[in-house]
């Protein structure tokens, strides 16, 4: 309960302050709401997403969402459209906060999540809060808890499954610590309810599956060091048993999460491919999986053949190597006004809602990145690999898909895991200096109170320069020329 208290609610409440307040602005579909908000409005309907006719989006915004009977083939699993028909069932399709107020949640879900996982990681209330504080302000995030997308889903499922598997690691070293570190752990919750969580992160999007492969790799190491730590004569085959009794349970949990998500679907009984299976007959040992679930397996066949071979051209498109320096961040929204339209009172006047870091954040974030590698090969310490494990894993995988169409808003998935690297260096500046054994009391003292003004300091630049650009993420009707004056790259534009 103390844990929930001070530094991490108060940055949660600042993050719910950024997010929830102009949530219906601007009254469009921006960007690729146009798909999910109609699939959410869809699977309300009738459990599965449909086709809609020309000049849907006009009629939705009109208060008159009309969908065709057509089922419609769609490449994204349904939770994160699921979880934006929470917003429409509480709100209405009326308000563009219906849509939206999901995704706003999560995002301030995350900012508290990561405010407790920094805290625990570095034993830091100070960096704790300071997580919270970036993330809180940092615009990729903030713009991502206010559109209707599912990136911000993948995350908040991501981060809360490592959370789950730091507790199962400090829980663990507790109970070997215990009793015979040779004895085998087998009543494991926390990896179970991590199972749920990245089951959950796979079905708002497929990449999630590349966070459920590394975070098992990591999760193995640690069970291997732990019992070599504690001491165990076999530790290697005490390991490797903990990873096995973790296989046969996790993954089965994993896969059970994600196959529920499609209940909407496999009940439905009309979605699309829903009765491929009636004109596929099956033969040998396909026989004995149900005609349903065959159906489903032959839906992502197509499905990933979509996503390995996107390659449509589009003007905001980019690669992940230009993801490290925010090379082309996404705009999401633009309107331009001359005098006298929507309360514009100078020469010309502009509204834009650009999925752009905070860049003192961003780039920090990237030579954090870097002094992080740098620390786990030279320090071998296992939170700096714990980090490095997150980023890795939302970042690598589209490495694998060099020609595929991407965008700068996929990074949003491993954006706490920028924060914390951040913090660990943070960790090491709040600690420069205060070894009782290396220095004075006095010396001691002042050079927290020293790394202690460097950590708010670094803080309030950032937050400064948030709002500076808060505008731009948040459809701040402004002067051209401000708006200009925060497009500090061509390519921003």
């Amino acid at each position: 309960a103390a844990e929930l208290g001070g530094l991490p609610l108060l940055v949660t409440l600042l993050a719910a302050a950024l997010r929830l307040p102009g949530l219906g602005h601007p009254h469009q579909l921006i960007f690729d709401e146009t798909y999910y908000a109609k699939d959410a409005y869809a699977l309300l309907l009738v459990g599965h997403e449909l086709v809609w006719p020309d000049g849907a989006d006009d009629a939705w915004l009109a208060g008159d969402p009309q969908p065709t009977e057509e089922a419609a083939y769609v490449v994204h699993p349904p939770l994160g459209k699921w979880l934006i028909a929470l917003g429409l069932q509480g709100l209405g399709a009326e308000t563009a906060a219906g849509w939206r107020i999901s995704a706003a949640v999560a995002g301030t879900l995350s900012v508290l999540l990561v405010s407790l996982i920094a805290q625990r990681m570095f034993r830091s209330v100070l960096l704790g809060g300071a997580a919270g504080v970036l993330t809180a302000v940092d615009g990729h995030h903030l713009v991502m808890s206010r559109v209707a997308l599912l990136d911000i889903f993948l995350m908040l499922f991501v981060l809360a499954a490592f959370g789950a598997l730091l507790a199962d690691r400090y829980r663990g070293r507790r109970r070997l610590a215990a009793v015979d570190p040779d004895a085998p752990l087998l009543w494991r919750p926390w990896p179970l309810l991590a199972g749920v969580l990245l089951g959950a992160a796979a079905a708002v999007k497929l990449s999630g599956l590349a966070f459920l492969a590394v975070f098992g790799i990591v999760v193995v190491l640690w069970d291997l060091q732990a019992r070599r730590a504690g001491g165990a004569r076999r530790w290697g085959l005490a390991g490797l048993r903990d990873a096995g009794v973790a296989v046969v349970t996790v993954l089965p949990v994993a896969a059970l999460t994600y196959l529920a998500s499609w209940a909407g679907w496999l009940r439905s009984g009309t979605g699309w491919g829903r009765l491929w299976h009636e004109s596929h007959p099956a033969e040998g040992l396909a026989a004995l999986v149900p005609g349903p679930v065959r159906s489903l397996w032959q839906y992502h066949l197509m499905s990933t053949d979509f996503h390995t071979g996107l390659d449509a051209g589009h003007d905001y498109a980019s690669t992940p190597w230009t993801w490290l320096f925010m090379g082309r961040p996404v705009s999401f929204h633009y309107e331009s006004f001359d005098p006298g339209e929507a309360g514009c009172q100078v020469e010309r006047c502009s509204s834009a809602i650009l999925d752009l870091a905070n860049p003192v954040i961003w780039w920090a974030g990237l030579i954090a990145l870097v002094l992080v590698i740098a620390l786990w090969l030279g320090r071998r310490d296992w939170r700096f690999g714990a980090i490095l494990s997150g980023y890795v894993a939302g970042f690598a995988v589209w490495l694998l898909f060099p020609g595929r169409t991407m965008f700068f808003f996929y990074t949003i998935a491993y954006h706490p895991f920028l924060i914390l690297s951040l913090v660990a260096v943070g960790a090491i500046v709040l600690r420069a200096g205060t070894d009782p054994q290396r220095f004075a009391a006095e010396e001691v003292r002042a050079n927290r109170r020293r790394n202690t003004v460097v950590i708010l300091s670094f803080l309030l630049l950032a937050t400064a320069v948030s709002i500076f650009f808060l505008p731009v993420w948040t459809g701040e009707l402004i002067d051209y020329e401000q708006w200009r004056l925060r497009m500090w790259l061509p390519s921003w534009v």
